[in-house]
């Protein structure tokens, strides 16, 4: 019988090595943005081979899930062969979205490199479930998970806490009163999204002066409510879409949603403590493994998120590798 409540998963990918991708990139970049690692630089676009894992984990650990949508640029992750050995069957749930069917009307905007212009239209995947899991290519699951660890009371489950919308703000000034770079940081786009809201929604007159402090985790989501909203407010799908790159005026589509589920009582917000492991590695000797076995020791974690790995030297990424396959279970 089919789920009267599906849900899908939906994966934002590029493959930064292509040699076609990375033409179209500096054809539209600005030398300062290219040499920026949080706009344009290359750390950002540079895979090596994380969607493998990231599918994988979603395959093993919520084989609940019904579509798993890939989203990308004029490319394909060439992933049915990769499946069918580890997960036989499940090849045909995968299916590759270009950006031009989530920018149809919008063809304009494209060519994008900007994860926060592509989240706003994500909602817009033709046959994607009301109820979505959105992952980076970067994010996995890394335990068993149920649909309530995402959906709880008729609404979405956070990984966070409440920070103070006024604080990210000084903090930000603060920030802005160094010399040198400004980097775009997650917390920034986090208060722009509870300022969106203040600008254009006006269910209740709610005045966000918070923000919901989420993790590098999957995130769920609801699309009607992103829907809802982008179409009452076109203007702000409009001036948060079309950005190729990265602008300090942009809100994170899932804060958004976060929010807008909070306006209307339908937020669970749990401790992200214990539950996730990100990685982004330093020049330390042992700090990988010191992380790894940390949260190999704590029986919550179920989320891993890896962050530029490609910068990790290689010991440090055959060690990450080979954990995440024994702790995905794969067999070489």
């Amino acid at each position: 019988m089919e789920n009267a409540n599906p849900v899908d998963a939906v994966i934002t990918w590029v493959d930064g090595n292509d040699p076609a991708h990375r033409a179209r990139r500096r054809q539209f970049a600005r030398p300062e943005e290219l040499s920026n690692d949080s706009i344009a630089g290359d750390t950002r676009y540079t895979s090596i081979g994380e969607i493998n894992y990231c599918v994988a984990s979603i395959l093993r650990f919520a084989p609940w899930i019904r579509n798993v949508f890939i989203v990308t640029d004029k490319q394909d992750p060439k992933l049915e062969e990769y499946v069918e050995k580890h997960f036989p069957g499940r090849s045909r749930d995968l299916h590759t979205v270009d950006h031009s069917v989530v920018f149809r009307g919008m063809e304009e905007a494209l060519p994008v490199f900007n994860s926060l212009s592509i989240e706003s239209v994500l909602w817009r995947i033709p046959g994607l479930a009301e109820r979505y899991i959105y992952f980076n290519d970067d994010c996995s699951l890394s335990a068993p998970v149920t649909p309530e660890d995402f959906y709880a009371d008729n609404g979405l489950v956070c990984y966070g806490s409440r920070l103070s919308l006024k604080l990210v703000k000084l903090l930000r000034e603060l920030k802005h009163l160094r010399p040198g770079p400004k980097v775009f940081g997650f917390k920034d786009a986090l208060a722009e999204s509870a300022d969106a809201i203040n600008r254009y929604e006006e269910r209740g007159k709610k005045k966000f002066n918070h923000i919901v402090l989420c993790g590098h985790t999957p995130h769920p989501q609801l699309r009607s409510l992103l829907a809802g909203f982008f179409t009452d407010h076109p203007d702000a799908l409009k001036s948060n879409a079309f950005h190729r790159f990265r602008e300090p005026s942009q809100f994170n589509p899932q804060e958004l949603c976060y929010l807008l589920a909070e306006a209307r009582g339908m937020l669970s917000l749990r401790p992200l403590k214990g539950e996730a492991l990100y990685l982004k590695p330093k020049n330390k000797e042992g700090y990988v493994a010191g992380k790894i076995a940390g949260f190999e020791s704590n029986p919550k974690a179920r989320f891993c998120c890896l962050n530029s790995i490609d910068c990790a030297s290689k010991e440090d990424q055959e060690l990450i590798i080979s954990w995440l396959k024994r702790r995905i279970g794969l067999q070489d």
